[in-house]
């Protein structure tokens, strides 16, 4: 087993212990010298390199079993890993080469080699070995079923974002739809109802003139002008939430000045309406105009019916060439979700990614709530 036993110890016990030792582990152990030459090995380490012990013994290691890479390139003495490391009196470890056996074949290693010391001096290195094609096996089957995952992740996340897109397509054009229909429904309750309306009051005032000798009929007929008064404003409420003529005719930034306007008068909100000539001149095209004007529609709606706020304001501005309208109140607040739960916000969201932007909400209990809609690009 061992080439110079005297060198290791001059206790034949001790030797037994040695040999014991060596023989009971499981991993491959050898010894070399200076010159590379093997001075024991034990029976595990010299069978997974398809030899006997003695067959080794005195053999040089790194030709024997380290002569090549894994792509069977030669591998210079010079490159050789433990060789450096035991010269240079420090230990090492690695398992990224391959260690050869008696057939030729290759098989991955994990190997370390430590010094062997006479006092200070380096006298050879000890090597264990071990087998790792297990592992690498296991490892190339878990990188392989790793891309597979990654593979499949990115298919369903491709197929998930194609899913995305053709809802928020299919949103707009829902969009777009209703307020077409919104549109010609207006016309239809403009062109009827407020026509029949007018007549009816015209029709009204005449009767009126005609009974001013009778103070009862006169008093009923003023009381009907004042019943058809309350329907024609009821009317044009409707119209204007249906479809808002001041939008097509007059632009976003009148429209939204009216609503304000109209909220304050409707609700007794003290409403603020800031908006400068640099972002009044800012045309969005008539769907964005539409799709902003219900976004603010909608936070004025949520704010008459759940924030109990005293004051709302929007403010218009011009950042970076992106366009912000914030909207802010000072009510209640609520406890934000991590994701909008509810139809309102999840629409006004939808219409903000449909027009290429973002809208933020920012609202805790009792400190109000800000709504962000930012337009990139707006100004290019």
């Amino acid at each position: 087993m061992f080439a110079d036993l005297h060198q290791l110890s001059h206790h034949a016990a001790w030797r037994r212990q040695l040999e014991m030792l060596l023989e009971s582990a499981g991993e491959g152990i050898y010894g070399i010298d200076l010159n590379g030459r093997c001075i024991f090995i034990n029976q595990a380490g010299a069978g997974v390199l398809g030899y006997t012990p003695d067959e080794v013994l005195g053999r040089n290691m790194h030709y024997l079993i380290h002569h090549s890479h894994a792509n069977s390139d030669l591998m210079p003495v010079h490159d050789c890993r433990i060789f450096n490391a035991f010269r240079e009196g420090r230990g090492c470890r690695v398992d990224d080469e391959v260690l050869w056996r008696r057939d030729g074949t290759s098989f991955p290693a994990e190997y370390a080699s430590y010094p062997i010391l006479d006092g200070a001096a380096v006298v050879g290195a000890v090597v264990t070995f071990s087998d790792i094609s297990v592992r690498k096996r296991t490892e190339m089957a878990l990188q392989a079923s790793h891309a597979e995952l990654e593979r499949r992740v990115a298919e369903r996340t491709a197929a998930l974002t194609t899913a995305r897109d053709g809802l928020r397509r299919l949103a707009a054009h829902h969009h777009r739809v209703r307020e077409e229909e919104r549109a010609h429904i207006a016309r239809d309750i403009h062109d009827e109802l407020g026509a029949s309306l007018t007549a009816l009051q015209l029709d009204l005032n005449w009767l009126r003139q005609r009974l001013s000798a009778d103070a009862e009929l006169n008093n009923h007929v003023m009381r009907m002008l004042d019943v058809a008064g309350t329907a024609m404003g009821a009317v044009r409420r409707i119209l204007g939430d249906l479809r808002p003529g001041i939008l097509d005719h007059a632009g976003l930034w009148a429209a939204l000045e009216c609503l304000l306007a109209d909220t304050q008068t409707r609700t007794g909100l003290a409403c603020r309406y800031a908006c400068p000539p640099e972002v009044e001149a800012v045309r969005l095209g008539k769907d964005a105009e539409i799709a902003v004007y219900r976004i603010a529609q909608e936070v004025l709606t949520n704010v008459q019916r759940h924030a109990r706020a005293s004051s709302v304001s929007l403010d218009a501005c011009i950042e970076h060439r992106d366009l912000v309208l914030a909207l802010a109140d000072d009510g209640c607040g609520m406890q934000m979700p991590a994701q909008p739960a509810t139809f309102g916000l999840m629409g006004m969201r939808e219409r903000a990614l449909a027009l290429g932007g973002t809208l933020d909400i920012d609202s805790a209990p009792g400190a109000g709530t800000r709504v962000r809609l930012r337009l990139p690009g707006a100004l290019a």
